[in-house]
């Protein structure tokens, strides 16, 4: 049992490794209050509702709040980050920077397709893509652990391109939620 264990990590290792990422044109981050990595305004600076503490509105759980939004999906095979996901994670990252106490854990998820060593490694890959962008975005590393579910926690089970989109996601949990 241990040697069928190691020769998946093995290759599971292997298949992390195997593409290079091809972020073409890296972003340049921007030190002005109010704007994400890209240098482009958060929409309300990121962060709504009130701090928490006196019965004021868990900006986590306030509906109007970005940091309601908690995936990030992806292309088919791919992990790079789409545009339109970029506002919500410089507002995750604000959130990050701002709260001492916040951790997140990242849950890399693949649709069912491919082996079940493939989507354990580009699950990790596309964490990995959400835990660098909030890092450069300002977020503590060491607040943030990322880690790869494969296919093994699917959102929808219907064999259709729009189920399978559902399931190529990364999930974003707070400490209290994992």
């Amino acid at each position: 049992m241990k040697k069928i264990l190691a020769a998946i990590a093995c290759a599971a290792l292997v298949a992390a490794c195997s593409t290079t990422p091809t972020d073409e044109g890296a972003a340049v981050e921007s030190r002005t209050p109010g704007t994400g990595a890209t240098g482009q305004a958060v929409p309300g600076g990121g962060v709504t509702g009130t701090p928490i503490g006196g019965g004021a509105v868990d900006p986590l759980k306030d509906p109007s709040s970005p940091l309601a939004k908690r995936s990030v999906y992806f292309d088919f095979d791919s992990d790079a980050i789409r545009a339109e996901f970029k506002p919500l994670l410089d507002a995750h990252a604000k959130y990050l920077r701002e709260t001492a106490a916040a951790k997140t854990l990242l849950q890399g998820h693949a649709d069912e397709r491919g082996s079940r060593e493939y989507n354990l490694a580009l699950g990790q890959r596309r964490a990995d893509a959400v835990r660098r962008y909030l890092v450069f975005a300002g977020a503590p590393e060491s607040r943030i652990e990322a880690v790869s579910l494969g296919e093994e926690k699917p959102v929808c089970t219907e064999k259709t391109e729009e189920c399978y989109a559902r399931n190529r996601r990364v999930d974003i949990l707070y400490q209290g939620e994992f």
